[in-house]
């Protein structure tokens, strides 16, 4: 696949390509034109020697302090080194190649006055597989990403370091070498146009939002799996009960676990039955409802992102009636909102799974299921660890919930005072997906296992291929084994795709 980078910017698919595989990228004719356009009202205003910020006069708090021409890319240089200043351990590789097609993207736009030679130096890092490395501390969301994106603009500069194949890091110049690449020298304002943005924060959405689709839908999944097993009803998914509550995402949610449960001699085999309760505990019956308002943040959050894909975060911006005007454009208040906003839904998505899988291992209220899901309770643990594992997660995502976005501070003299903290809310989204991952894991592992253990009665189709799938690698139901890699093992069938897939065939695709 080839990203070309046009003059109106680049897709989310565009992103994740380029982000999460191997996708080539280049820059148009007509982006090449634009960026030369914006490039020229520079150089006009260098000639003039008029007082422009970013071009003739210092950053932030020494915005008032001129800059003699002959130093002008002394201070470009200079700015990327000093803000080349995080700390902690290294971004993936997924977030700092998103974070350089935005970079590219934001610059093909026309309005940052950079000559297309620095977007390109940014291309053939992405084309040559060389990801710098950003250590995951030092941006507040203030003027964008600056220490996330200095660390990789010191690479086009022949300097920094890099993330080597083997995960340790190696220095920028040796890389590009190797690459058969060569540094650039940047003139007047391309510093500043490389590092002010809200890239970091916008390549992490991104990637976060194709993420939790997924996994909302493998929460449908373990919700009717767990449904099934406690010999829960399908009643409470039936489309006219939500059409009076007409929330998208719960009506997406409850069709979609509706469809799951069809199918089922075990769901058959007391639908008359007078002594079954009348109505489920909440963790079941209102699962569309949780999973539902969890969707409906999902696509605020994909407007927002959709919306910043289009925008421009650079500061200052070259105009092109010549005016170069400050913004605070670069503020990552919409993505940080968004950010907390989703990670407090996946958390909730995460703490109703829990409560379902504890209802499953527990004696009194599994309906006749054994103890923590082992035929030989006593003995045998079963699943009861694993529950307990889940319930760490959960106490650590509701943690993770807090808002970040709300913890500005200060900075730069008192010239940056509000902050977004983007950075982190994006940063710490993630962790939080990550964790759901294991969580639906443990549930799928439980579900599974109550399945099994109502045989002879069958399952579901859809519960019949996650029995398949997860039996490939417990077997059935039995002694003890060692939990880990079967945990390891539940998460991949939850993250990747097979399984879904394998559902889709049977009972159509899940929203």
């Amino acid at each position: 696949m080839n990203v070309i980078v046009q003059p109106t910017g680049v897709t989310t698919a565009d992103v994740l390509a380029v982000a999460r595989g191997t996708a080539q990228v280049s820059i148009a004719e007509q982006t090449v034109a634009a960026m030369a356009t914006s490039r020229a009202i520079v150089d006009g205003i260098e000639r003039d020697g008029r007082p422009v910020y970013g071009v003739s006069t210092g950053f932030g708090a020494l915005a008032n302090t001129f800059i003699a021409p002959e130093r002008r890319a002394e201070l470009q240089h200079a700015l990327i080194r000093s803000h080349a200043a995080g700390a902690g351990a290294p971004m993936p590789r997924e977030v700092v190649r998103a974070m350089m097609l935005l970079r590219v993207r934001s610059l093909a736009l026309g309005y940052s006055g950079v000559r297309p030679i620095v977007a390109q130096a940014l291309v053939d890092l992405l084309n040559h597989d060389i990801t710098p490395w950003v250590p995951e501390h030092g941006s507040l969301g203030a003027s964008g990403d600056l220490a996330p994106l200095a660390h990789c603009a010191m690479v086009i500069l022949g300097e920094g370091w890099v993330l080597g194949k083997d995960g340790h890091r190696m220095m920028g110049a040796d890389a590009l070498h190797a690459a058969g690449l060569t540094p650039i020298t940047l003139s007047s304002k391309e510093g500043l146009a490389l590092i002010n943005g809200t890239d970091g924060m916008l390549g992490m959405l991104l990637l976060a939002v194709d993420d939790f689709a997924h996994l909302l839908a493998m929460a449908d999944v373990t919700a009717a799996l767990s449904i099934e097993a406690m010999l829960g009803t399908d009643r409470p998914f039936q489309p006219e009960l939500h059409a009076i509550r007409p929330h998208p995402g719960q009506m997406t949610s409850a069709a979609n676990l509706h469809r799951l449960l069809q199918g089922s001699s075990i769901m058959d085999s007391h639908r008359d039955d007078h002594e079954h309760a009348v109505q489920d505990a909440y963790s079941m019956r209102c699962a569309p409802q949780v999973a539902g308002a969890a969707r409906d943040t999902l696509d605020f959050a994909r407007q927002v992102a959709a919306r910043e894909l289009v925008s421009l975060a650079d500061n200052p911006v070259v105009l092109p009636d010549g005016r170069v005007e400050s913004t605070g454009n670069f503020h990552g208040a919409p993505l940080g909102f968004a950010a907390d906003f989703l990670a407090i839904a996946a958390a909730e998505v995460g703490a109703i799974a829990e409560r379902r899988v504890d209802r499953l291992l527990d004696v009194t209220r599994s309906r006749d299921l054994p103890a923590f899901l082992t035929p030989d309770p006593g003995v045998n643990s079963g699943l009861m660890i694993a529950q307990y594992t889940a319930a760490g997660i959960v106490a650590e995502n509701r943690r993770l919930a807090s808002p970040a976005s709300v913890d500005s501070l200060p900075t730069s003299g008192m010239q940056e005072d509000h902050v977004s903290m983007g950075w982190s809310a994006t940063k710490k989204l993630r962790t939080v997906l990550d964790n759901l991952t294991s969580i639906l894991a443990v549930e799928l592992l439980a579900g599974v296992r109550g399945l099994q253990l109502r045989a002879p009665l069958v399952p579901s189709p859809s519960g019949r291929a996650c029995v398949a799938a997860v039996a490939a690698y417990t077997g059935e139901p039995g002694p003890d084994v060692f939990m880990a890699p079967i945990m390891e093992a539940a998460r991949a069938t939850i993250a990747t795709p097979a399984l879904r897939t394998d559902i889709e065939s049977t009972i159509g695709p899940l929203s």
